[in-house]
């Protein structure tokens, strides 16, 4: 009887195997990978082979396979807070031998909230700093600026709005001897920025990426292209095994990485085509905080701030 020939791939896999019966390093998934991607493709044409790379990324993969976690440094606080009725994460950070402090994507209502939970632990507020300027929420900045004198407001140049400090890509914010660093991100909004604190490991990605999605295109500047290239070119080449971080969740996930969005997320590991077809197809309400939203934020979250009971 004739035994068929096995293919490159197969042998290469099976040797791979017999030599680590219980687990695969994902060194070697990665090098599997790439044989494969070059065997398959190599008679077909571009639209082609993206499908082919595509359907093996979607591939679920055993957990034994899933990059490392970077511990958190042990003078780095972290706190991640949530607000219900926007469904936003608000990221309290700190430095804990300065006990400076920073807070990302702070809401008005939750302002109080905040600012009491900064003094128990003993910490000051530096900065209030947005992803972007919000639609879905008033930013409670302004209002995080009267309770805690001394905090500075901090957003992109691009997004228009008014701030103490305006922000372009590669600046740095510091707190203690801890910083996030900035990259530009636009596509949900002009003024869309994303930060990286790379020593911890956290990718704060505003609506930009989202946890399996991504922000809505269809206001503000919107665009799906600008999105689409700036995930791909920006978030998705950053270490795979940093933790996204989002502003929002809508079905009670707290966070993702770059490995699962690169491999699992449904918009986003399309072709840029399919992408832009699914954007212009989601009909989505109009949001309906935006026309108060989006002039308080304008102005750093001052317009109509509750009054002190």
């Amino acid at each position: 009887m004739r035994v068929p020939k096995l293919s490159l791939f197969s042998t290469l896999r099976q040797s791979l195997l017999a030599q680590q019966s219980k687990y695969i390093s994902i060194q070697s998934l990665r090098a599997l990978s790439t044989i494969h991607h070059k065997i398959a493709n190599q008679n077909l044409c571009p639209q082609q082979s993206f499908l082919k790379q595509t359907q093996f990324r979607l591939h679920h993969c055993p957990a034994n396979m899933l990059p490392p976690r970077i511990p958190f440094s042990e003078d780095f606080f972290f706190r991640q807070l949530f607000d219900s009725e926007s469904s936003t994460y608000t990221y309290l950070l700190a430095d804990l031998t300065t006990h400076e402090a920073i807070i990302i994507d702070p809401v008005l209502e939750q302002a109080k909230r905040d600012a009491q939970l900064i003094k128990d632990l003993g910490f000051t507020l530096k900065y209030a700093v947005n992803t972007h300027m919000h639609a879905d929420h008033i930013t409670g900045s302004g209002w995080l600026k009267q309770l805690l004198p001394g905090c500075k407001s901090v957003i992109s140049e691009a997004s228009g709005a008014k701030a103490d400090i305006k922000i372009h890509e590669g600046d740095k914010v510091e707190f203690g001897r801890h910083a996030i660093e900035s990259l530009a991100t636009p596509g949900h909004t002009n003024g869309c920025m994303t930060y990286v604190i790379p020593e911890q490991g956290c990718v704060f990605t505003g609506d930009t990426l989202l946890i399996r999605g991504c922000g809505r295109t269809d206001f503000q500047e919107g665009n799906s292209k600008s999105l689409y290239e700036n995930v791909h070119s920006k978030i998705f080449s950053l270490p795979e095994n940093y933790r996204i971080y989002p502003a929002h969740d809508y079905k009670g996930q707290l966070e993702s990485s770059v490995f699962e969005e690169k491999r699992y997320n449904p918009r986003l590991t399309k072709s840029l085509e399919e992408f832009t077809k699914i954007m212009d197809n989601l009909n989505l309400p109009y949001p309906k905080k935006i026309d108060k939203s989006l002039p308080a934020n304008k102005e750093c979250g001052v317009y109509d701030i509750p009054k002190e009971e």
